[in-house]
């Protein structure tokens, strides 16, 4: 059976979608902890494990930890970004430690690049080269640089320490580009009893897909992250990175998911691309045991029928593998 995931959002956030969410196929649900935290989902978290049970589903509660990913801080409401604005942005202090003038950035998932001008305090004025509606507490790539901040923040650390509580089945590490990160990762959860948490390495760069092989034994599960990925090597060159990983995993015994963008159109639209169908059973037929939507259930206008989509394509492509032998 292929894992079905939904992403937690404002969009789903009610006991009767969850169930309507669960009843097409949905298996568990993602929580991106870069924007939240445990308790502050905790009504939230509940509506979702009520709606599991109503379903009579045992579901898989992941929390995607902030990590060492870079982002920039807190605005104090959205931007509204034009092509050739200079803006003062304000920055976590681990992305200033890094930044420099004239350096190049990718920010959310490489939805904005900008040319860094200044830097002065917190913040640092960028140059815009593009337009669009900049948010809070977004990635932040620095272009031409490997550097990263510690693999559990002190938010990971408080999460960590509620995990059982909540009922989380797995933790999803971004950035991971070594095995000791896991390792690290792994000492944490058996210094707090909690060994029956699973480790997924979302491989997000360069690093990640040179190391993967040691990266492997210390997973539970690879996941292939594709939007920092695509930002760290030419797109044209992703379809490649991504089938090599598969093989890798595949030849390991190990699982993998497939995530980002697999029924981005359905954010906006009641039916999916035949593309986006395409990519999913791809995914599925070349092995993959779970894939993943992420805006598309938290802020899109369809999660009910993005879930169907993913579920029926999902099923329709391992039942095509299967009979493939």
């Amino acid at each position: 059976m292929v894992q079905i995931y939904g992403t937690i959002g404002p969009a789903c956030s009610s006991c009767e979608i969850m169930q309507a969410m669960f009843r097409e196929g949905m298996t568990g649900m993602r929580l991106n902890l870069s924007h939240t935290s445990l308790l502050e989902s905790r009504e939230t978290i509940q509506a979702f494990q009520k709606s599991a049970d109503s379903c009579q589903v045992k579901p898989q509660l992941l929390i995607d930890m902030q990590g060492p990913e870079l982002r920039i801080g807190r605005l104090t409401s959205k931007l509204e970004i034009h092509k050739g604005d200079t803006v003062e942005v304000p920055m976590q202090e681990a992305v200033m430690t890094f930044l420099k003038e004239g350096d190049h950035v990718l920010i959310d998932d490489g939805k904005f690049r900008a040319e860094v001008m200044e830097m002065h305090d917190d913040n640092a004025s960028l140059l815009f080269h593009n337009d669009g509606i900049l948010e809070s507490r977004k990635s932040i790539k620095i272009e031409g640089r490997e550097v990263q901040g510690p693999a559990l923040t002190l938010h990971d650390r408080e999460n960590i320490d509620l995990a059982r509580e909540y009922g989380v089945t797995a933790i999803m590490e971004p950035f991971v580009n070594n095995a000791e990160t896991l390792k690290e990762i792994r000492h944490v959860l058996h210094e707090k009893q909690l060994d029956q948490i699973q480790i997924y390495a979302k491989i997000e760069n360069r690093e990640g897909v040179k190391n993967l092989s040691e990266i492997i034994p210390q997973a539970d599960m690879i996941v292939i992250a594709r939007g920092d990925l695509g930002n760290d090597i030419p797109l044209w060159k992703l379809p490649a990175v991504q089938k090599d990983i598969e093989q890798t995993c595949l030849s390991a015994h190990k699982p993998f998911m497939v995530v980002t963008q697999m029924l981005t159109s359905m954010i906006h639209n009641p039916f999916p691309t035949r593309a986006e169908v395409s990519d999913i059973f791809n995914a599925v037929n070349d092995g993959a045991d779970a894939v993943m939507v992420t805006n598309e259930t938290a802020v899109g206008k369809y999660p009910v029928e993005t879930i169907r989509y993913l579920s029926l394509t999902a099923a329709e492509a391992k039942q095509y593998r299967n009979r493939r032998g």
